[in-house]
């Protein structure tokens, strides 16, 4: 097996080892292999190839980290044919949340959550996506 090298934060590194004793990993390596393979397989869904799909992305970050606030806004505009919503709210007294509601291909959005996991000083990243067909089948049977 090929040996990496990676740079990380102190915190998350201790985040690593200690999920990896709770958890019964062999070490830091098997569940950074773990979690490549599931971030690599995420946007490889075969069923929503060819789909139009709705997504909701949350972003979580410091406010004081003008930066993110500025790449989201940037991001936000260069993809405004694609971003059907967004909404900025405060959490707690140092946090910031912007929530995104995307609409288009799978190959769209993985682009736009790849961009924004790419910046820097985020804290969080989270998103869901569904087929947009799939609200058409719910309301016929309703």
């Amino acid at each position: 097996m090929t040996v990496v090298s990676v740079s990380m934060p102190e915190e998350l590194l201790e985040r690593i080892d200690t999920f990896a004793e709770e958890h019964g990993y062999t070490g830091r390596s098997e569940v950074v292999r773990e979690a490549a393979r599931n971030l690599l397989g995420e946007f490889e869904d075969k069923r929503l190839e060819d789909r139009r799909l709705m997504a909701v992305v949350t972003v979580i970050f410091d406010y004081e980290t003008t930066s993110v606030e500025e790449r989201m806004m940037k991001l936000r505009h260069e993809y405004e044919g694609f971003v059907a919503s967004n909404f900025h709210s405060h959490v707690g007294e140092h946090y910031c949340m912007e929530l995104f509601v995307l609409e288009g291909q799978l190959e769209d959005i993985s682009t736009f959550v790849g961009r924004i996991r790419a910046t820097k000083d985020t804290l969080s990243v989270d998103y869901s996506v569904m087929p947009v067909d799939d609200f058409t089948a719910i309301t016929a049977r309703d």
